[in-house]
């Protein structure tokens, strides 16, 4: 292979221009010769667009004109970057920072088996750039709604789902499976995702050459109360259409997760639970296409 496909990069932006700033900073001393830009701003209530451009003012950046979370986000700007020809789309997280080898190495690993839909990056804390945060993706048990991080070098046939924060995506295998399930709004659409593909036929890998720093839950600045609604709504998702069990799945579910709040008499996060299974109830029924 003798060319570098093109590949366009999705940064989602919300309420978080200075690491957004700093995430393209880093992309621009990016080694990947064919690397296209895309910032999706959902809907920031700050001065994000106008700090982003005064920053970057070469980087095309797309307003959603609402906050349609992860997945609505980031489908503005894979919808985009297909129309303009993309042969990748990188989503990478906002909190982040690329090694400048980063992409080469997914592009790469992504080039090696055309079955290959999705390939991630090794992300490590940057609060603690020698600790792995999560090496590409997890396991998931689909009767409890758990997923575990990979820590440590694993094979490719270990995964059932590739961690979002780093993820390169083959078009055609966006044109097979589908964009990122909108019924989602934060957390487990990666997941989701990762199986949809792995349902259709598709691999999914590790690079464990490309690196990336990663703030981690910089969006919601780790309030347990936010993240547990956010959490819910989602698990109780992944679970309907993934499950081999759905219902009793999303009882165990929700039965560990009141349990271990009710043990610790965290009254404010059962009613965040609590108010997850209402957003869950009027989540979105179906996954998106590309057209």
């Amino acid at each position: 292979m003798d060319f570098d496909p093109p590949v366009s990069c999705i940064v989602l932006n919300w309420n978080g221009w200075r690491d957004t700033v700093e995430c393209l900073n880093a992309l621009k001393r990016s080694a990947y010769p064919c690397l296209r830009l895309i910032v999706v701003d959902n809907s920031s209530t700050d001065d994000s667009v106008v700090r982003i451009q005064s920053a970057h003012p070469d980087v095309l950046l797309l307003q959603s004109g609402s906050n349609l979370g992860f997945a609505g986000g980031n489908n503005i700007g894979i919808r985009h970057a297909l129309s303009h020809g993309a042969d990748y789309i990188w989503l990478l997280n906002n909190d982040t920072k690329p090694d400048r080898n980063c992409l080469s190495a997914l592009v790469a690993k992504a080039r090696e088996d055309k079955t290959i839909g999705a390939v991630a990056s090794v992300c490590y804390y940057a609060a603690s750039p020698a600790t792995v945060e999560a090496w590409a993706g997890a396991r998931v048990n689909l009767w409890i709604g758990y997923g575990r991080n990979a820590r440590e070098p694993r094979r490719d046939d270990w995964f059932h789902s590739l961690n979002g924060t780093s993820m390169l995506i083959a078009r055609a295998a966006l044109e097979d499976a589908g964009l990122l399930d909108e019924g989602f709004f934060l957390y487990w659409e990666d997941t989701e995702f990762s199986l949809r593909l792995r349902k259709q036929g598709w691999r999914i890998s590790a690079a464990p050459d490309s690196r990336v720093l990663h703030r981690v839950n910089a969006s919601t600045g780790g309030d347990k109360v936010v993240l547990d609604r956010f959490q819910t709504a989602s698990g109780l998702r992944l679970l309907r259409l993934h499950s081999p069990a759905p219902h009793l799945a999303s009882l165990l579910f929700l039965s560990v997760r009141f349990a271990r709040r009710i043990a610790r008499l965290d009254f404010a996060r059962c009613k965040s639970v609590w108010f997850g299974i209402q957003d869950y109830r009027q989540m979105l029924p179906v996954v998106p296409r590309i057209s």
